[in-house]
């Protein structure tokens, strides 16, 4: 009799343990994050799930134009970080995101850089268009945010139509740094906390002036099967311990 409650309490207990396995699978939380934000949110993840056990935090780190794009074709996701506010207006747009859900969580900068060696000899802006610079690092404007904002700033001065011929565009802000960081090409726009990220491999020449600074917004996505926990998530990220976290990686607060 004795040997049946034990099996009975044994089996019990192991119907607890898949039971709660079941529950930590089922509180997955996607989130859709810039790719500027690999660093800094590579960091969140694993402070938020400390703080929320049983949570486990799926990180999907891509241009913002591209993620819009996977949640435009009903990829999952839970919470959206965009690196500037066109996106997430476009989502608020398809009604993806309600408008009073979207908080600007952080700023950046933009930032003109050059492989360490500086090979053209890239002083500032108005050096491009010399002969000795042959290619220019960009994000793809229509879907990289840093891209669309560098693209504004050459425009401001007469110098988008110019450069085009010479540009050599990314999917993200990400594979502009790793062409500067390669040498690959003369000089390019990436955001400043990936510049200080790449260390003496980059050489920063000096911030672009633009009209809007940069933003990054966040939000809940409508469709979120865990919305409570997605809310604790972007509650999180605008939270002190987030905050400080971003700041480690060299954004600033909003």
């Amino acid at each position: 009799m004795k040997r049946c409650h034990v099996f009975v309490l044994c089996l019990f207990s192991l119907t607890l343990v898949f039971g709660s396995s079941q529950a930590a699978q089922a509180q997955e939380l996607i989130v859709s994050a810039a790719a500027s934000l690999t660093d800094a949110f590579s960091d969140i993840e694993p402070a938020f799930e400390k703080a929320h056990p049983g949570v486990d935090v799926i990180m999907n780190f891509a241009s913002s134009g591209a993620l819009f794009r996977q949640i435009e074709q009903g990829a999952p996701a839970d919470v959206y970080a965009s690196a500037n506010p066109k996106w997430m207006r476009k989502a608020v747009e398809k009604g993806f995101v309600a408008q009073d859900d979207v908080q600007v969580f952080a700023r950046n900068s933009l930032v003109l850089a050059t492989p360490s060696d500086n090979p053209a000899g890239v002083k500032t802006l108005a050096d491009l268009t010399g002969p000795s610079v042959k290619s220019i690092g960009i994000g793809t404007p229509e879907t990289v945010p840093a891209g669309q904002y560098a693209k504004g700033a050459l425009t401001a001065k007469s110098l988008y139509a110019t450069l085009t011929p010479k540009m050599i565009f990314g999917e993200s802000v990400r594979q502009v740094l790793d062409y500067l960081s390669r040498g690959e090409v003369d000089c390019g726009f990436v955001y400043g906390t990936d510049a200080v990220k790449a260390g003496k491999s980059v050489r920063i020449i000096e911030e672009v002036p633009l009209e809007k600074p940069v933003t990054y917004p966040i939000s809940v996505l409508k469709n979120s099967g865990v919305s409570d926990m997605a809310k604790a998530f972007v509650d999180f990220v605008r939270s002190d311990a987030g905050a400080s976290l971003l700041e480690g990686r060299g954004f600033k607060r909003p």
